[in-house]
């Protein structure tokens, strides 16, 4: 009898561990979700600060162009809100948006060399992409890590921590088809 008892002990000991193990391994997985989307958010609040300086700067000398800058502004607001909700979901549709504004702002600039050459525009054209080249990064680094989350929820054994200790499945942050779709140059320019 003893034996028996020393074996179920054991069995028991190193089933709790293993629990523990992947306890720990759900947590950490979950945690890289909130830190990748952090990352995301940084850039996404650096870039609303740089918005207004863009859109001023535009302003000056685009004064036939409010429709286009109005639309700028409306879409950062909507991206801001979002994100504070911790709307995944909203900011990709509102990135969509804010992106196709921006798109038409820089093209329209080409219809005003005065603005295109002012050195602040200039500077700001360049933070403004390269934060959208950063955040594009780390939208991928944020979607890798939403499915890690989410395939280790879905795991057996793991599933069955993940219930109990109610692990919830992280989205993705995806864009629009309209985002995703090939730029009509020909279209922003005329």
């Amino acid at each position: 009898m003893e034996l028996t008892t020393l074996i179920i002990l054991v069995v028991l000991a190193v089933g709790l561990i293993y629990a523990i193990m992947l306890y720990n391994q759900l947590v950490s997985v979950k945690h890289a979700v909130s830190q990748a989307w952090s990352n995301i958010d940084v850039l996404l609040r650096q870039r609303h600060d740089e918005l207004p300086k863009l859109v001023e700067a535009c302003r000056r000398y685009m004064q036939y162009e409010g429709e286009t800058l109005e639309r700028v502004i409306a879409a950062r607001g909507a991206v801001a809100s979002a994100r504070q909700q911790s709307d995944v979901k909203g900011v990709g549709v509102a990135e969509t948006a804010l992106r196709s504004g921006l798109g038409q702002l820089f093209a329209l600039a080409e219809n005003y060399p005065e603005l295109k050459a002012s050195e602040s525009f200039q500077h700001l054209q360049e933070r403004i992409t390269g934060l959208e080249n950063g955040i594009a990064d780390r939208r991928e680094l944020y979607n890798a890590a939403v499915n890690i989350n989410n395939v280790r929820i879905e795991q057996f054994p793991e599933v069955l921590l993940a219930r109990l200790f109610s692990f919830k499945p992280a989205e993705l942050l995806q864009f629009t088809d309209e985002e995703k779709a090939d730029v009509n140059l020909r279209a922003l320019f005329s």
